[in-house]
């Protein structure tokens, strides 16, 4: 008999960091995943993984990232309903356009050391630990 085989969600992160250590976050309102996180979202079908990190940083944040760097990967499984999420990193240290806040949430640059004044989402710090491996 042949195994049930549940569905993969391809997503993506993106850390936009600069020279004083700061990095752009996102202050999610949605139900979903709230609290301090990086902007993303789900790669579109026919879209390039790389493609879909850009679009969600521009959708989310206005800024455009000109260096991308894959950094890792993230995920997190809901086994009762057979979905695997599947989360590439990217971060990069360049980036055009004025920022802005979206519906996902309010969009700012943050230091490490100010993280303790804000809800953060589920995995945060283990993504953020990810992200900035190598760095």
């Amino acid at each position: 008999m042949e195994k049930e085989r549940g569905q993969t969600i391809l997503t993506t992160m993106i850390m936009l960091y600069r020279k004083d250590g700061s990095f752009l976050v996102e202050n999610r309102v949605k139900n979903d995943w709230p609290g301090i996180n990086f902007p993303g979202g789900h790669v579109e079908p026919g879209e390039s993984i790389e493609a879909g990190a850009i679009r969600e940083c521009i959708e989310e944040t206005g800024l455009r990232p000109l260096e991308i760097e894959n950094c890792g990967y993230y995920e997190w499984n809901l086994p009762a309903e057979k979905i695997r999420h599947l989360c590439l990193l990217f971060r990069s240290p360049s980036f055009e356009g004025t920022i802005h806040s979206s519906k996902e949430g309010q969009v700012f640059f943050l230091r490490e050391e100010d993280l303790g004044k804000y809800a953060l989402s589920t995995d945060f710090v283990e993504v953020l630990r990810a992200m900035k491996k190598g760095l």
